[in-house]
């Protein structure tokens, strides 16, 4: 089965405290890479995280995003350092006294010391909230996979179409081979003929013909090509992740196409090989969206 790896979920889980929000995007990579983004609370969640996301993605670039909103998130206590606020009561005292200052001391000169008096912030540990996110996050993956399924569907269409047009261009190619052989052989007796003002050796000619016959044969290469297809097509009804497997079989495409061009020697299947190098490459484009 072809599943894109371009593809897009969301979802929102809440209960009476919380209430957790999760997008999941991915688009092509050669490897899984995720990237999340998240409040800093839940940070310690992002192995979990990773490994709900990874039941549902088996390639691309991941990247996740993660909202909280909800009441005992974190918990906040005032700590006061009690010695301190005594020795500097006691010495802003013994400054007034010695240097007879006037003024009193406010409250707001003691909370503005924050090595005094300040807030302390500590996560709660909330295995409802952990429940919360993690299943927000399963239910995005779901929604992505079905959307990479449905792209995978509209890429396996635009694949099989180009395929089936390069399976036209490797007839075409089998029809004008063996007519390859006969024009070399027309043109060099014509050409043995004036150089030699009468008529041309035919035992040579013969020879000269089987050697260019045997040197631009190119039926080894379009059996190859066609059994790369075969196993291309193939290979795409299979039900696990399948890109790495394709985008090599287009390399060893490419290479019997190339190999076609450079032995065949003849501007009308020179004309086809420019055809289905041009196919693959569309092929190779969709391919690369492939998980």
């Amino acid at each position: 089965m072809v599943v894109s790896m371009t593809g897009f979920g969301r979802s929102k889980a809440e209960s009476e405290r919380f209430s957790v929000t999760v997008e999941v995007k991915t688009v092509n990579h050669r490897f899984c890479e995720f990237h999340i983004r998240m409040p800093r609370q839940l940070l310690k969640l992002e192995e979990k995280i990773k490994k709900k996301l990874g039941e549902h993605i088996n390639r691309g670039r991941v990247e996740v995003f993660v909202t909280l909103e909800g009441e005992g998130i974190v918990s906040r206590s005032v700590h006061i350092d009690w010695e301190a606020l005594d020795e500097f009561v006691h010495h802003i005292t013994e400054i007034k006294n010695r240097y007879s200052l006037t003024g009193d001391l406010e409250i707001r000169d003691v909370v503005s010391r924050e090595e005094i008096i300040h807030i302390e912030e500590k996560e709660a540990e909330n295995e409802e909230l952990e429940q919360l996110v993690l299943s927000a996050v399963d239910e995005a993956g779901g929604q992505l996979v079905h959307m990479r399924k449905l792209e995978g569907k509209a890429l396996e269409e635009d694949v099989l179409q180009y395929i089936e047009l390069l399976k036209g261009n490797i007839t075409n190619v089998k029809q004008l081979a063996p007519d390859v052989v006969v024009q070399y052989r027309e043109r060099l007796s014509r050409k043995m003929a004036e150089l030699l003002d009468a008529q041309a050796d035919e035992d040579r000619i013969h020879t000269e013909a089987a050697f260019f016959a045997d040197k631009a044969d190119i039926s080894e290469e379009l059996a190859r090509l066609e059994s790369h297809i075969s196993q291309f097509k193939e290979i795409m009804k299979v039900n696990e992740p399948l890109g790495r497997k394709l985008d090599f079989l287009l390399q060893e495409m490419n290479r019997e196409v190339n190999t076609i061009g450079s032995k065949a020697n003849d501007s009308r299947i020179a004309r086809e090989v420019v055809d289905m190098k041009s196919l693959l490459e569309k092929v190779k484009e969709q391919v690369q969206n492939i998980e």
